[in-house]
């Protein structure tokens, strides 16, 4: 029970940095290159301290952690400005089904073996995306919105794949987050301004030390515990979570169109990590 508690909380804590970018960037109007500047270093600080706690220097072996930090710079750059135009549910369920593309493609790259149902579920993952993207009158995506949470999802999946088979995935991140904060501080350049109000800052921070900093951190701390299907599906929940979070607190509306895409996303998604077994004949 406990640990099902802690893997509920860190999914919360996941969609919850969908809906605070959506608050942050859309209800109180701050820019988002501001929004990721304040967010990345709010998780840079708890980070920090949270590795410091435990009696080691978060700036060991800094210089080598520069393709981590150049992953995440594209992630939360992209992350940020996607929400300008698209729901918070929406914009979950756009980064989890690229993401499950994303990663396809590269196992497919590596040429490690792919299972059947791992095909059966890109496919359906590859439908739902198409009839959720697909331009259709008033329903149509946000385009530019959505060409951010690519740029996103391309980057989140490099910092996925970098950080396999790490040993110490709390260091590594506070490294991370480190030097991510310079290089995001460089969008800065391309800001126009927006709206500084305490709503806007709040949301930053929360979204950097609370459900990216913390949520990270105690992610990591029950991952071990969790077979790796488990813990792939365990996100399934995000994008839902994500919706119901959006039409409760921002109003969001949920069409036909969303129900439908993400059923067929998400229902891939759980495909693809399902262990097929051929039948045994008697």
């Amino acid at each position: 029970m406990k640990l099902f508690f802690l893997v509920a909380v860190s999914m919360t804590a996941f969609a919850a940095n969908s809906v605070l970018n959506r608050v942050g960037v859309a209800t109180f109007g701050m820019d988002p290159f501001v929004f990721a500047v304040i967010r990345v270093a709010a998780g840079a600080t708890m980070l920090a301290v949270l590795v410091t706690l435990r009696g080691q220097s978060p700036f060991v072996d800094l210089p080598n952690r520069w393709r981590g930090a150049l992953a995440l710079t594209v992630y939360m750059i992209g992350f940020s400005w996607a929400y300008l135009s698209l729901g918070a549910g929406l914009g979950a369920l756009i980064l989890f089904g690229i993401l499950q593309m994303m990663m396809f493609g590269w196992a497919v790259f590596k040429r490690q073996p792919v299972p059947v149902m791992r095909w059966v579920g890109a496919a359906f993952a590859l439908v739902g995306l198409a009839v959720l993207l697909w331009p259709s009158g008033p329903a149509m995506v946000p385009f530019a919105g959505t060409l951010a949470m690519i740029a996103a999802t391309a980057g989140w999946a490099a910092y996925t794949i970098l950080g396999q088979g790490v040993r110490d995935p709390l260091a590594v991140s506070a490294g991370n987050f480190i030097l991510c904060l310079p290089l995001v501080a460089l969008s800065l350049l391309l800001a126009s301004g927006g709206v500084l109000s305490v709503g806007g800052v709040a949301a930053a921070i929360v979204a950097g030390a609370v459900t990216s900093g913390m949520g990270y951190a105690l992610w990591y701390r029950v991952l071990p515990e969790l077979p790796t299907t488990v813990a792939a599906v365990a996100q399934l929940s995000v994008p839902v979570i994500a919706v119901l979070a959006g039409v409760i607190f921002l109003a969001e509306p949920v069409s036909v169109r969303l129900i439908a895409a993400g059923v067929l996303v998400l229902g891939g998604i759980a495909v693809s990590n399902v262990r097929w077994v051929p039948a045994r004949h008697i």
